[in-house]
């Protein structure tokens, strides 16, 4: 058994122990705090100056036209474009109109938005004081009207070979708002939905035909078998493409090529879907 002075001595190595690790552990907080600061003072003097994001870039559109765009435009007018925004994320200052009709489809999307016609008027188009303008065909900018737009706000024209495929509209949109990610994520999700749609028409609708006819101001007009609408119920969902609609889209030039009441009683589809853009006019 330990004696009293004994019991002392135990306690006083262990208050030194303890002082003595206290004091270390001081010791090497200070110079770590030190080497910590210095380390800091060292990459702060080697760490490159911080540069602030660009507020503007520079790209060729389709034309060769070297446009300058706002690294995050916030006014844009892009005119039956408004599926790609949308896919985006991006809602325009106005969307795309003709006979006072819009697409449906996008209502609940651009609830809200105004209404420009379908020809982009340079009046118009000024009055939203856009800061970016994208269209699609090469003849809405065609002659002097592209330096008319140029004039209002920078204008990029994605030329007709990107426009008539509406896969590569997207990306080149998505490229030229910074929304690359975004646009590839929304063509992929599209791509299962498009499989998975074809896949069960194959099994329910297999070898049958369908149309689309879109009446406009009591004018009727057929979708092209390669273009807008016609490039999904005809490549991506498999259905067959009737003659007179063959016809027409060998002869014509837009996404939608007018269709006389003649064809209009040729033509032989198993399906027909119908745009009524003159909501007041029944049909029989």
């Amino acid at each position: 058994m330990f004696s009293r002075n004994n019991k002392k001595l135990v306690w006083l190595l262990i208050s030194l122990m303890i002082m003595s690790l206290w004091l270390a552990a001081c010791g090497s907080d200070e110079t770590t705090d030190a080497s910590n600061q210095a380390a800091k003072n060292e990459n702060a003097a080697n760490a490159p100056e911080e540069t602030e994001a660009p507020t503007e870039k520079k790209l060729t559109d389709a034309l060769g036209n070297e446009v300058t765009i706002l690294a995050d435009p916030q006014r844009i007018i892009a005119s039956y474009l408004e599926d790609h925004l949308a896919a985006l994320g991006v809602k325009p200052i106005a969307q795309w109109s003709v006979a006072n009709g819009v697409q449906d489809y996008l209502k609940e999307t651009l609830e809200g938005i105004p209404t420009i016609p379908y020809d982009l008027p340079f009046e118009a188009v000024t009055s939203f004081n856009p800061d970016l303008i994208i269209v699609g065909s090469t003849s809405t900018v065609e002659g002097e009207k592209y330096a008319q737009y140029a004039k209002i706000a920078p204008t990029y024209s994605l030329g007709d070979e990107i426009n008539a495929d509406w896969r590569k509209s997207l990306l080149k949109i998505g490229e030229v708002l910074g929304k690359s990610e975004e646009a590839q994520k929304a063509f992929d999700v599209y791509e299962v939905k498009a499989k998975e749609a074809k896949e069960e028409l194959q099994g329910s609708a297999s070898g049958q035909s369908a149309a689309a006819i879109w009446l406009v101001q009591k004018n009727f007009y057929v979708v092209s078998d390669k273009l807008s609408s016609g490039a999904v119920i005809y490549n991506d969902l498999g259905l067959s493409v009737p003659e007179v609609v063959k016809e027409i889209s060998a002869a014509g030039t837009s996404n939608w090529n007018a269709i006389s009441l003649e064809k209009l009683a040729e033509l032989d589809a198993d399906h027909l879907f119908l745009i009524n853009s003159d909501n007041r006019l029944r049909i029989a």
